[in-house]
């Protein structure tokens, strides 16, 4: 079977793009220009949108194109695994759709008009969601995805050596994606959110351990290790 080498400058690039999304939801959710109304009827402000729509769309499509560009490579494993796979990611991404969808929704409805609590039903309804209900949907479809996009990396390995740039690269973007975790990590109740990072970074050392030094391995685990440790200390200073 003739294959195409995969390209790591393209993975760079495209995890380049992940690493610009974590910047734009911090701009997002600090910046005072989102507050305001997307229109007249003021059913979601610009921040409550853009988390929506528009930056996890920028990044499920960039990781889309990750795995597209694994793909290029020999795969090593069966096609059932492959198959296998694609429906874990395409349901990730469904879950992580629900979810924005229901918490951003719920998010600005809780924070306009059920400040003071579940004082109703239809406050409790909306803090439920907003809460409860959006974080184990998010978890779970980020889970999913994260897990796909290492295994895609196992069944497709990169098959030549990286240089020290390469390792660089995916370690500086490793970087944003763990100041990323510990920035809701750190300044919030920790939950099952410690526990979903906790699950990645075992997952992403256990596959480097087994296959060896891959792309995405070094990814991923510069990326959580680093935000377990950090929230660590930085819970333990605090």
């Amino acid at each position: 079977m003739t294959t195409t080498h995969i390209s790591l400058r393209r993975i760079h690039w495209l995890l380049a793009v992940q690493s610009l999304v974590v910047l734009l939801v911090s701009i997002n959710r600090l910046g005072t220009w989102t507050l305001g109304y997307v229109a007249a009827n003021e059913f979601l402000r610009w921040v409550d949108l853009n988390n929506m729509l528009i930056l996890p769309l920028i990044s499920l499509v960039a990781f889309f194109l990750v795995i597209k560009e694994l793909e290029k490579g020999e795969r090593t494993g069966s096609g059932t695994f492959h198959l296998l796979l694609n429906l874990t990611f395409i349901i990730g991404v469904y879950l992580l759709g629900a979810s924005y969808g229901d918490h951003e929704v719920t998010n600005y409805l809780h924070g306009r008009f059920c400040a003071d609590g579940p004082v109703d039903d239809l406050c409790r309804i909306i803090i439920f969601n907003d809460d409860e209900f959006s974080h184990w949907i998010f978890f779970l479809g980020f889970v999913l995805v994260n897990g796909a996009l290492l295994l895609f990396q196992v069944l497709f390995p990169y098959p030549a050596g990286m240089s020290r740039r390469d390792v660089a690269f995916l370690v500086v973007n490793g970087l944003f994606i763990g100041l990323g975790v510990f920035a809701n990590l750190a300044f919030e109740v920790i939950g099952l959110d410690l526990f979903v990072v906790a699950v990645l970074a075992l997952l992403s050392w256990g596959v480097w351990w087994r296959y060896g030094r891959q792309p995405l391995f070094i990814y991923y685990a510069t990326a959580y290790t680093l935000g377990l440790v950090a929230t660590g200390i930085y819970k333990l200073l605090a």
